[in-house]
């Protein structure tokens, strides 16, 4: 695997996993309903999301989905693997300063189609906080 190309199709196993965790801050909430156009006040204003069922501002769901496809482009399948699509079920909400860690695990691979599909899953410590799963477009090695 090389810098600018991740796993080919041929170097892919089911069982093959790999992750990416961090630890989220205000900046990145902020940043992130910047970028996204989400500004629902549950995820910036402290006020009101204390009036909420969480108590505290909640970090987006989708930054969560943002690390999946942290991994999937960079790590496992890598980069120059095109996203086909993604199911997600949000779990448990997310908060500002926890840590939380994107698993993807390779589970079918599809060599006529080129195509893989990977279990996804966020967790916050021992919590699973989003769950699902996405399909890669993955080349095959040049012959």
């Amino acid at each position: 695997m090389s810098n600018l190309h991740g796993y080919y199709l041929e170097d892919l196993e089911v069982g093959m996993n790999d992750s990416f965790a961090k630890t989220i801050t205000d900046a990145d909430v902020c940043l992130f309903a910047g970028i996204s156009g989400d500004t629902n006040p549950v995820h910036i204003n402290d006020e009101y999301a204390k009036t909420t069922m969480f108590g505290k501002r909640i970090v987006h769901g989708m930054f969560s989905a943002a690390l999946i496809s942290t991994v999937a482009g960079t790590k496992l399948p890598g980069p120059g693997a095109i996203y086909i699509d993604q199911q997600i079920k949000f779990k448990a909400p997310v908060f500002i300063g926890d840590t939380a860690k994107a698993i993807l695990t390779v589970e079918e691979i599809d060599t006529r189609r080129k195509r893989v599909k990977c279990k996804t899953e966020v967790h916050v410590g021992d919590t699973v906080v989003a769950t699902g799963s996405a399909t890669f477009m993955v080349d095959k090695r040049e012959a």
